[in-house]
């Protein structure tokens, strides 16, 4: 372990690495010191991975691209702490097949034997692995460590709040906070679990005699915690200064935001405070900024019409909406859109509140009241820009209907989103906004509507022959249970004992054809606008969420509840 680096020479060679370079890293090492690991992979001279592969041939030493997180004992984080194995990239694994100590970069062995010498390990073999991994199990083994949220109330007294905001201190990455103090631990506690639970949103309810924090996860509200009525002012205190909102201020709403790291995700929070009876409701919208980008075959739309998707987001202007309730991924959807049609040939511009994953390429604008940036301001300016395509993220009124009409009808392709319950009610909705049925005609492509539906554990599920009675909530004839297995939940520790573990869509996409036009410049009334859509072909939310329920994705129970009206 303590042979130096730089007699990897030939080693290196052999990964196409050049004499010069390898003496460049030298002279910088013996100049200015630091790690001729990091000096080579920050001057892009070699990728970290053949890297970690030369080092790993030289010095004999095991190179794991993926480290055991599985059964692993953490019983470490309890005597060291987590700034001292970020820093060094160094990690311990003590697992039913034995100890080992996972480096990043091995000529770094005094920090190896002082974790040794911590830990008591004697017999204990070194592993070699990317910074990315390493902390990455390092952040998996402290959150796995959190204290329980019952211990922290136990050492948790009535606290004033000066002493709170005496505790609190910014923090880079909500795992590296060493707080002492009780309620921002739980507070902590909260955020973290939430994240690693998958959930959108954090509630904290206060009751009569008691404080209540529910998670949204997939969809569904579930309760948490019970806490004492106690903690509550000091916990909303917390969140108050995290926000940076008015703490003293308890008569009125406020609206606020956090922006947390924990381990290697960023995460943008939302914050919503409200009087009432008991004292004040705190609403957190949790926002994964380190989230994939979805694309459009991640969906989960059938092949038919996933051609006609595309074929609908490639169209040179008009307007493209997208409809449902509050929650039911319709800025997914719309990203994924823009992202399968991003390329340096169009510009594409959004105006969005707020901005829920920045996007490369894509020029992005967040509305803010406050200065006077409205979604209809925001369009004016948008269409001075010279754009192809504009996603306008949610049309509200009148006069941004009106300027999202006449973007696309002068050359302009325009998604935005509306609250409707399904694809006909939108078209009501715009016309009840005082916009003339032909302009809606003249520009209105097409319009999907969606919901989020849950999916089955795959863990768990298990088949059964339903009853009449719920085949027929969801319009399913017996005979063809004779080709498919219908699925029913069951619950594990997989899936929290829901059931379900993730979400999927289920869509209705009304094309606006020849016929369907003559009809809403007669009528805009949205029942006859549906008959004759599905007369034309489309598929309802109802019958897309049954060909989950016969491809074994879903439950009868989870496609009537999103479905019913």
């Amino acid at each position: 372990m303590a042979q130096d680096l730089t007699s990897l020479d030939s080693q290196l060679a052999m990964y196409g690495l050049s004499e010069e370079a390898i003496a460049d890293a030298k002279k910088i090492h013996a100049t200015k010191g630091g790690s001729i690991v990091d000096i080579l992979i920050q001057k892009k001279a070699i990728t970290e991975t053949d890297l970690l592969e030369a080092m790993s041939a030289q010095f004999d030493i095991p190179f794991w691209p993926n480290l055991p997180t599985e059964d692993l004992k953490i019983d470490f984080t309890k005597q060291i702490p987590i700034q001292f194995l970020k820093k060094h990239r160094i990690v311990p694994l003590e697992t039913p097949n034995g100890t080992f100590i996972a480096v990043n970069d091995p000529s770094n062995f005094q920090s190896l034997d002082v974790l040794r010498h911590i830990l008591g390990w004697e017999d204990i073999r070194v592993v070699l692995s990317s910074q990315a991994t390493i902390l990455s199990s390092i952040n998996f083994a402290y959150d796995q460590s959190s204290d329980s949220a019952e211990e922290f109330i136990q050492d948790m007294n009535e606290e004033s709040p000066d002493s709170i905001i005496s505790e609190i201190g910014e923090t880079a990455d909500l795992l590296d906070d060493t707080s002492d103090a009780p309620i921002i631990k739980l507070f902590n506690l909260v955020l973290s679990r939430a994240v690693k639970d998958r959930a959108s949103d954090i509630h904290i309810e206060p009751y009569q005699n008691s404080l209540v924090i529910r998670y949204r996860i997939d969809g569904i509200l579930y309760n948490i915690l019970n806490l004492p009525k106690r903690i509550q002012s000091s916990l909303v205190s917390r969140v108050k200064i995290m926000a940076k909102l008015n703490i003293a201020e308890k008569r009125l709403p406020q609206d606020g935001r956090i922006d947390i790291k924990i381990g290697d995700r960023s995460v943008d929070i939302r914050v919503s405070v409200i009087p009432t009876a008991f004292g004040e409701r705190v609403v957190l919208r949790l926002l994964d900024k380190t989230g994939i980008i979805f694309k459009l075959i991640d969906l989960g739309i059938e092949r038919e019409r996933f051609e006609l998707f595309n074929n609908l987001i490639k169209s040179p202007y008009g307007i493209v909406l997208v409809t449902g309730p509050t929650g039911s991924g319709k800025t997914t959807t719309l990203y994924a859109a823009l992202s399968t049609i991003n390329d340096p040939e169009i510009n594409i511009i959004t105006i969005e509140d707020p901005i829920e994953y920045q996007i490369e390429g894509i020029g992005q604008i967040q509305v803010n009241p406050k200065i006077d940036i409205t979604f209809a301001k925001g369009l004016r300016s948008i269409v001075r820009q010279d754009p192809d395509v504009i996603l306008v993220g949610e049309i509200r009124d009148r006069e941004t209907a009106e300027i999202a009409i006449q973007s696309s009808l002068t050359g302009h392709l325009v998604f935005s989103t509306l609250h409707t319950n399904d694809a006909a009610s939108a078209i009501t909705r715009i016309i009840d906004m005082g916009i003339e049925p032909f302009l809606v005609t003249s520009s209105v492509i097409a319009i999907i509507a969606q919901r989020l539906i849950r999916i089955l554990c795959p863990e768990c599920k298990e088949a059964y022959i339903p009853d009449d009675e719920s085949l027929a909530k969801i319009d399913i004839d017996r005979h063809i249970l004779e080709d498919h297995k219908i699925y029913m939940r069951k619950g594990c520790a997989a899936c929290m004992n829901t059931g379900y573990k993730g979400r999927t869509a289920i869509f209705e996409m009304m094309v606006l054809d020849d016929h369907l036009k003559k009809l809403i410049l007669l009528t805009s009334d949205a029942n006859q606008i549906k008959r004759t859509a599905i007369e034309s072909g489309m598929s309802t939310l109802l019958q897309d969420g049954t060909r989950k329920v016969l491809e074994g994705s879903t439950t009868i129970e989870e496609v009537f509840r999103v479905t019913r009206t």
